[in-house]
């Protein structure tokens, strides 16, 4: 099978990469370049845990081919922190107990990223509106509303 070369950017740095074209991004995020941090949930575009950003949009890595990433820009779950210091997004999801499993919780932080990125302020139907392309089976949603709520306060400086 023929392997096409990839360069592009993730997280902000420069990565070159080798993927077989039956490669999704998941996959290559995973396999090929270990950031391991995006999950596969359903495989099929339906439960958001593989969400990353490709150029500005969110995007179900599972359903994005790798070999089409060439010369373009990934954000994913692995370049939300700072260092050690974790994205507000990141510390309210742990203060508010809004995850347990955690194979929804990447597609959920990266999907709440990209909503307050439009909307510093929005509402509790208003978060439940962008997520809810995003499934989760452990936590009944409250807690990550409050944690996307509490995150978009504190980033606002309220």
């Amino acid at each position: 099978m023929a392997r096409h070369h990839v360069n592009c950017t993730i997280n902000g740095d420069h990565v070159d990469y080798l993927c077989d074209t039956s490669q999704s991004l998941l996959d290559v995020l995973r396999d090929e370049l270990e950031l391991t941090g995006t999950k596969e949930g359903c495989a099929t575009g339906d439960c958001g845990a593989c969400s990353v950003i490709v150029d500005g949009v969110l995007v179900c890595s599972c359903l994005a081919m790798g070999a089409e990433m060439n010369g373009k820009s990934i954000e994913t779950v692995e370049g939300m922190a700072s260092g050690n210091e974790l994205h507000p997004l990141q510390r309210h999801f742990i203060d508010k107990i809004a995850l347990q499993c955690g194979i929804c919780t990447p597609g959920l932080l990266m999907a709440s990223r990209k909503l307050l990125e439009r909307n510093p302020d929005p509402s509790e139907e208003e978060i439940r509106f962008w997520l809810a392309g995003n499934l989760c089976r452990c936590t009944g949603y409250n807690n990550i509303v409050d944690a996307v709520k509490a995150a978009a306060a504190e980033m606002r400086g309220a």
